[in-house]
């Protein structure tokens, strides 16, 4: 006896409803203007025909308002999980065709569950975040189902990698979901994030303000540094994902996706040599030395439009997965400033919890001085470094391009830091200061004598830079591990990178330490 053709009637019907969301106009109205439905995001994501539904048919209770008794297909949020590149992710979308993708108590219901899912399989968690923000006829339940949320954010914090991809409003208490996760992505097209609006903003301090001076994606990935990437729309924001999906574990007891090939690939990179300038005073590219240095020069570069003078991001080294860290001296001369600072270690303690080795490349002339950065507390800031680099476990490598003077040597992952292997080019400089000022205070007697001042400066300056700053003067004394030509960089680092897999440290017992936040 087969099942009665009325259930599968019904079956089929409650899918057509949870297709159709608010309904086929606002689905069609979205196409319209170039955005993805939650559903197609969804769809988007996972390889086909591996999305399966989390809570699919659950429904609210709320009776207050003119929600009783309403259908809200989905309650505005779809949880799932499904493959990407053939690993196991979890993800939710929301949905802003159901009551604006508002969240209740059983939207947030579902997100936990699915949240709890990722807990309990070790996968990563992505959430399309489009939402009106907390839905208001469901009073104190609203609030709680964020709580909860934000708490089980902290939970997942360190145990599987999290990416929020605003595609949509996320405003107010909403915004701090994606604050608490590891990556933001947003689109151009459609998505603002903020606290309080222009509204709010005018009448509590009577400033008039936009929504794109506070809450676009591009004040958000130049100015406030909360979001790490920006698509132009959906479609891009989804192949950003996915490619950072390519470079992470699974979860923290797993390494990176590796992809080690058999032999190794040594040979020195001339071109790389061309690239260093004579003049120690002109700037290099150090996006140039990246490309040259990473597998096919592909390169994913985090927080690209923040805190430039710092480049941070994914490659792989002769198959390796690592986080690179870089000074760009095209950018406030490569100088650490406080907003640097932070860019550089929370990527620092990301890659460190989920077994990502660190490669450094250093060109840095010091902390940015200036009475904004000392009132702002570049101590405090640039201590973040410091504690980011000393308590990271990962493999440390760091290579000195040029210039590593005083504080800044160290924040860079100096030996002193815990850098496992640290490598310096021929024309690094490594010390207490840049010769230029050094001269002023070595060197003040032989420069009032001087009959011409400015070449005696220069002269000055090459001796403090040979017998002070010279590369050969900290290889003998151990801080180096070895001077290396620019084109040998590649083929070091891989060679080094696949020796130092193996290595495991443990650190004192205790909760945590007290990062200087």
């Amino acid at each position: 006896m087969t099942i009665a053709k009325r259930h599968l009637d019904e079956l089929e019907e409650r899918r057509k409803q949870l297709a159709l969301a608010g309904g086929g106009d606002k689905l069609e109205k979205r196409r319209g203007k170039g955005l993805m439905t939650a559903r197609e995001r969804l769809e988007g994501l996972f390889q086909r025909n591996t999305l399966q539904e989390i809570n699919t048919h659950a429904r609210h209770e709320c009776v207050n308002f003119d929600l009783a008794g309403k259908e809200l297909p989905g309650d505005g949020v779809i949880a799932a999980t499904g493959y990407v590149d053939g690993r196991p992710v979890t993800a939710i979308s929301q949905d802003f065709t159901v009551m604006a993708g508002t969240l209740g108590r059983c939207h947030a219901d579902k997100i936990l569950t699915a949240m709890d899912f990722a807990h309990a399989t070790g996968t990563p968690l992505v959430a399309f975040k489009d939402s009106g923000g907390a839905r208001i006829q469901e009073g104190v339940d609203a609030l709680s189902g964020y709580g909860k949320v934000f708490y089980k954010n902290v939970l997942l914090s360190g145990l599987v990698p999290q990416i929020a991809i605003i595609c949509g409003p996320c405003a107010g208490g909403a915004a701090y979901s994606p604050a608490l996760m590891d990556f933001v992505i947003m689109t151009r097209d459609n998505a603002h994030m903020f606290i309080t609006g222009p509204q709010v903003i005018k009448a509590v301090t009577g400033r008039e303000t936009s929504m794109d001076e506070i809450g676009s994606p591009d004040i958000h990935a130049s100015i406030s540094g909360n979001a790490h990437f920006v698509a132009d729309n959906d479609t891009q924001a989804l192949a950003l994902a996915k490619k950072l999906l390519g470079f992470l574990p699974l979860n923290n007891t797993e390494d990176p996706p590796h992809r080690l090939p058999p032999d190794l690939d040594l040979e020195p990179d001339p071109g790389l040599d061309d690239l260093v300038p004579e003049d120690s005073s002109a700037p290099l590219d150090s996006r140039a030395v990246i490309r040259r240095i990473v597998d096919d020069g592909d390169f994913l570069e985090v927080h690209e439009f923040f805190a430039r003078n710092l480049i941070v991001g994914f490659a792989r080294i002769g198959g390796v997965v690592v986080g690179m860290l870089a000074n760009q001296p095209m950018e406030k001369a490569g100088a650490l400033d406080i907003d640097a600072s932070d860019k550089g270690a929370r990527f620092i303690r990301f890659c460190n919890v989920f077994n990502v080795p660190l490669v450094t490349l250093v060109d840095v002339p010091g902390f940015l001085p200036g009475i904004e950065q000392e009132r702002g507390g570049i101590i405090r800031h640039g201590a973040k470094m410091l504690f980011a680099y000393g308590a990271a476990t990962v493999p440390k490598l760091t290579v000195v391009m040029r210039k590593a003077y005083g504080g800044s040597y160290l924040a860079m992952c100096s030996r002193e830091m815990g850098a496992d292997l640290v490598y310096a080019w021929p024309c690094a400089e490594i010390a207490v200061m840049g010769a230029e000022g050094a001269v002023n205070v070595l060197y003040r007697n032989e420069l009032k004598g001087a009959e011409d001042p400015k070449a005696k400066r220069g002269e000055l300056a090459d001796e403090y830079r040979r017998a002070f700053a010279s590369p050969y003067m900290s290889a003998g004394r151990g801080y180096i591990t070895d001077v290396i030509a620019p084109s040998e960089t590649r083929g070091t680092l891989i060679l080094s990178l696949r020796k130092l897999l193996t290595k495991r440290q443990e650190r004192p017992p205790k909760k945590h330490g007290n990062n200087p936040l």
